[in-house]
């Protein structure tokens, strides 16, 4: 399950035949952030949004929701309270990355890895969006999809030994428009596995915080 990952930079941004964004984006991107995210627009072209990562219902209470939200699982999106509307409205939604990760523990214990492109260019991920309101704020928000990656080359790599393997869904160049104006009947045919041959993996860890610089460090 994807929990972190780096939107492209502003630049890179323009890469996705669409105008730049107007908003900032997080340099990384953990449940609650605002993150951009393409939809379909006018002409059924390519809309930037900003949205809360985390899909937040039009039901849920406050914004707190999307903490638990973040992936939708593509055997149960139509069907779970969460996403079902997004899903039968056909609010599909393209997440831009640069990269993104996952714990792996073949060394016995959890080490962050970053997942990105073989040429380290930035890609797109399937996702669903939604829109809340409190009556005061409009608010989008997206969750990413996932399907299952047990027999997968590199997925299968990452998280507990006796968890479930997940992968994200990486929506080629070539159907990125088919995507965002797919309909809930038709998405499950642009759903393919991640290609193994183009993305890589390294060791990437939270680097440590730097202590502060003082003489009085002993104290703390």
């Amino acid at each position: 399950m994807c929990a972190n990952y780096k939107p492209p930079s502003s630049p890179q941004l323009s890469l996705f035949d669409s105008p730049t964004p107007t908003f900032d984006s997080v340099s990384e991107a953990f449940p609650s952030d605002l993150c951009p995210i393409l939809v379909s627009g006018s002409d059924h072209h390519f809309a930037w949004r900003q949205a809360v990562f985390g899909l937040v219902p039009e039901w849920a209470d406050d914004l707190k929701f999307s903490k638990h939200t973040y992936n939708a699982r593509m055997e149960t999106v139509a069907t779970k309270p969460s996403y079902r509307s997004a899903w039968r409205n056909n609010q599909f939604a393209l997440i831009p990355m640069q990269s993104f990760f996952e714990p792996c523990y073949e060394s016995g214990k959890a080490v962050r890895h970053m997942i990105e492109r073989q040429d380290q260019e930035p890609f797109t991920v399937a996702g669903i969006w939604d829109l809340w309101s409190d009556h005061l704020d409009r608010v989008h928000s997206f969750s990413m999809l996932t399907i299952n990656a047990d027999h997968h080359p590199l997925m299968k790599r990452f998280h507990k030994p006796q968890d479930e393997k997940r992968s994200l869904i990486i929506v080629p160049p070539d159907l990125r428009k088919d995507w965002i104006n797919a309909n809930h009947r038709t998405a499950q045919e642009l759903i393919f596995e991640m290609s193994a041959e183009q993305f890589q993996t390294s060791p990437f860890p939270i680097p440590a915080r730097p202590k502060p610089s003082s003489s009085n460090w002993e104290l703390f």
